[in-house]
């Protein structure tokens, strides 16, 4: 089928089911969605060699990896969400993987000399990012997953990491436990700085000062937190509750407390933030998982139609997209012994 069958079909003119299929912003969303269905049920496809010539496109889309470890299960899940979007939309994705900052930012430049891709996706945003800084001087439109401040709009999409915690943490006081430990991400990247942030909030509303030892900061993996949680587990008082930055920093958590010889929900209480990863369900975990909860592909195939949007014309600096962040209340998390 042809761009002017599909036309014909739906009674529009060429133009209107171009823009459409494009995301341009000038279409209401009752026509796109229209236009979408009518060339999904029909088999339209557009010709992706004519739209690049027309559109003076290179048809991909970029992602720079600081070093291997980042592929791991939440980049997975994030890059099948993109990664399902813009197969549809006969997009190519472009990652690239490298050793340290230095040679990310020069990435970066070699995108941009190469015009091998039409946009970047930038993860794991710091409070002010260079990178953010350089792709603006360079021109190339992005969008960032996380926040940051440069002192000039760019587009993004985040979670709200701050109220999340805030809202855990404030459960935790609210079942009786004064010693809550948090598992973070690492130091000076956004995310991990917000939810910090709602932890402090959450315990200065109750006039509980923070205990340093009682925060820990890395990369979340299964190992790592075992390690952490181990050192905190031998504190004089231990903390009862521990706010777990992930699914795989729960898992280290939950081991260590079965070292120690304590009950999870029980001895000690747990909530984790869950990415929603298919193979890693919170409801099945025994006891259930407590989490706040935020589905990482979701957001995935989100910035893949956020940067669709932005390079059919929407400014940078309209795309700003806050989701919330729901509390699931299960098994782990319960009062202290004492209580």
């Amino acid at each position: 089928m042809r761009l002017k069958d599909l036309a014909e079909h739906l009674g529009l003119s060429q133009t209107t089911v171009s823009r459409a299929l494009n995301g341009y912003p000038e279409v209401n969303e009752a026509t796109r969605l229209r236009v979408a269905e009518a060339a999904n049920t029909l088999g339209y496809r557009p010709n992706a060699s004519a739209q690049r010539l027309a559109t003076g496109r290179a048809g991909a889309i970029g992602l720079v990896l600081r070093g291997a470890d980042e592929l791991g299960p939440h980049m997975s899940e994030f890059l099948s969400g993109v990664g399902s979007y813009m197969a549809n939309q006969e997009i190519d994705m472009l990652v690239s993987t490298v050793a340290n900052h230095q040679e990310e930012l020069a990435a970066y430049r070699r995108l941009a000399a190469s015009q091998k891709v039409d946009a970047v996706i930038l993860h794991s945003p710091t409070i002010r990012d260079e990178r953010a800084e350089l792709l603006m001087d360079l021109k190339i439109p992005f969008v960032l997953h996380g926040r940051t401040d440069i002192g000039r709009p760019v587009a993004w999409l985040d979670i709200d990491n701050t109220s999340a915690l805030e809202r855990a943490t404030s459960h935790l006081l609210d079942l009786g436990h004064r010693r809550i430990a948090l598992l973070n991400g690492d130091k000076g990247r956004t995310f991990a700085e917000h939810r910090e942030m709602g932890y402090r909030a959450a315990l200065s509303a109750r006039g509980i000062a923070v205990d340093r030892a009682l925060i820990g900061n890395s990369v979340f993996t299964d190992e790592v937190a075992f390690r952490i949680a181990q050192s905190m587990l031998q504190l004089r008082p231990h903390p009862t509750a521990f706010l777990a930055g992930s699914m795989m920093t729960a898992l280290g958590v939950f081991r260590a407390i079965r070292q120690a010889g304590m009950q999870l929900g029980k001895d000690v209480s747990m909530i984790a933030h869950d990415d929603v990863f298919p193979y890693l369900n919170a409801d099945n975990m025994y006891p259930s998982m407590s989490t706040t909860r935020s589905s990482i592909r979701q957001a995935g195939t989100r910035i893949a139609e956020l940067i669709m949007q932005i390079l059919a014309g929407k400014p940078q600096a309209d795309v700003h997209e806050l989701w919330p962040v729901e509390l699931v209340l299960r098994e782990s998390s319960g009062p202290p012994p004492s209580i």
